[in-house]
């Protein structure tokens, strides 16, 4: 990770659960990520820099760090800005079970657009697929997908196969295992699940 931005998060290290289903070693906690706004300026200027070759007409970002992002990012961009929230389901023991919604006010305001989303960070990618899944289904146009901090392949890949680029300040790597994998699990280690925290399962963090 940029030493830059590691100064801005805390780590922790163990056997988490993150908000994808996949399991991990490493938690970030990015609530104080945007708590410095001149500290988190020159990520933002540099993502928004990658971002505004793609000519997009809006930004949208899962509440709530992505949320934060994609507001400066639009505002570099003189794009308009929206935002998606976490809808957890009734059955959240496999992959990907969390949803993302775009409020109803906002999909005439999508719809036909050009849009970029965004996330403070994304590793396996749950907070942008979601958000990628309501746009597509909203009428929009998703032309990229952002992040000041790519961890891993697996969002990335998802992506890909769908033919959106994703942008990034930096890329690090980051190991992920399906439940069923994890050797941590194997190894009988107890397992730390932060989606049962209203805050720690918030989108703006590699819990996605």
């Amino acid at each position: 990770m940029i030493l830059a931005l590691d100064r801005l998060v805390s780590t922790r290290h163990g056997h988490f659960r993150l908000e994808s289903g996949y399991h991990s070693t490493l938690w970030l906690d990015l609530e104080t990520l945007f708590a410095e706004p001149h500290a988190i300026a020159p990520f933002v200027a540099t993502l928004s820099d990658k971002i505004r070759p793609h000519r997009v007409s809006v930004v949208c970002g899962p509440l709530v760090g992505g949320a934060f992002l994609a507001q400066l990012v639009a505002l570099a961009l003189d794009a308009e800005f929206c935002f998606t929230e976490r809808v957890t389901q009734p059955d959240t023991s496999g992959l990907y079970s969390v949803r993302y919604v775009l409020p109803p006010t906002f999909h005439a305001r999508v719809r036909a657009k050009r849009v970029a989303i965004v996330d403070d960070v994304m590793s396996a990618g749950s907070a942008l697929r979601g958000t990628f899944t309501e746009l597509h289904a909203s009428g929009a146009t998703i032309v990229v997908a952002g992040a000041l901090l790519v961890l891993g392949t697996r969002g990335v890949d998802f992506f890909s196969e769908r033919e959106v680029p994703v942008e990034s300040v930096d890329k690090d790597s980051f190991d992920l295992w399906a439940p069923n994998d994890c050797p941590r699990c194997a190894a009988g280690e107890a397992l730390e699940d932060i989606t049962d925290s209203p805050v720690a399962s918030s989108s703006g963090r590699p819990a996605s």
